[in-house]
């Protein structure tokens, strides 16, 4: 769950409270750029995008996961889900430093492409490797595990935690964390037993 509806909760709840100092910085870079303030219309447009792009990234990721998760299996489409979220951490992370609010604006496309691949593959992962008395139970832990990523969130972006104006890139960039966790733990965990049988014909594997 850490690596699956975690990282949907996570993202859904972090960008809430760096909204005003990003789009400060999004006020700054364009008048460093251009040599003139931007309309608050402009800005308006330009934090709707940092919002919203977000669902379509979930849109990419959500039609790829079923493709993913046969082609590869539940495990592997699983860890393929973590290099847009590292990819993602490091854009928003950078951006400040970089003078780029494009970056932001990419990086939140890259992790919604993770949101929406781990939340549908984490299902599939959770539910097809759980017993089968207790099947219903694991896999509604993923709504405990997108509860969790959304508290998680929410408290990071305290003032007193990462929410400061100086700190906001590395809010942005605390998803890169629930990613690196799991590349580091999930290659440890078996194959999902109707993957091996259904998909890969391999019956010995799946028993």
């Amino acid at each position: 769950g850490i690596g699956g509806a975690f990282q949907y909760g996570l993202q859904v709840s972090i960008i809430n409270s760096p909204a005003e100092y990003i789009k400060t910085f999004i006020r700054e870079t364009w008048l460093k750029r251009y040599s003139s303030s931007p309309s608050e219309e402009m800005i308006t447009l330009m934090w709707s995008f940092v919002v919203s792009i977000y669902s379509i990234g979930g849109l990419l990721g959500s039609l790829s996961a079923g493709y993913l998760s046969v082609r590869f299996g539940r495990k592997k489409a699983m860890l393929f889900a973590n290099i847009p979220a590292l990819l993602s951490a490091t854009l928003m992370g950078l951006s400040r430093l970089c003078g780029s609010f494009e970056m932001i604006i990419a990086g939140r496309l890259f992790s919604g492409v993770c949101g929406g691949l781990a939340l549908n593959i984490h299902l599939m992962y959770a539910g097809e490797c759980a017993p089968r008395k207790l099947r219903g139970l694991i896999t509604i832990t993923a709504s405990t595990a997108t509860a969790v990523g959304k508290f998680v969130g929410f408290a990071l972006g305290l003032r007193e935690v990462l929410g400061a104006d100086a700190l906001w890139p590395v809010l942005m960039a605390v998803n890169a964390l629930p990613a690196l966790f799991q590349l580091l733990t999930l290659p440890f965990f078996p194959d999902s037993p109707r993957y091996l049988l259904i998909d890969k014909k391999d019956k010995e594997g799946c028993i």
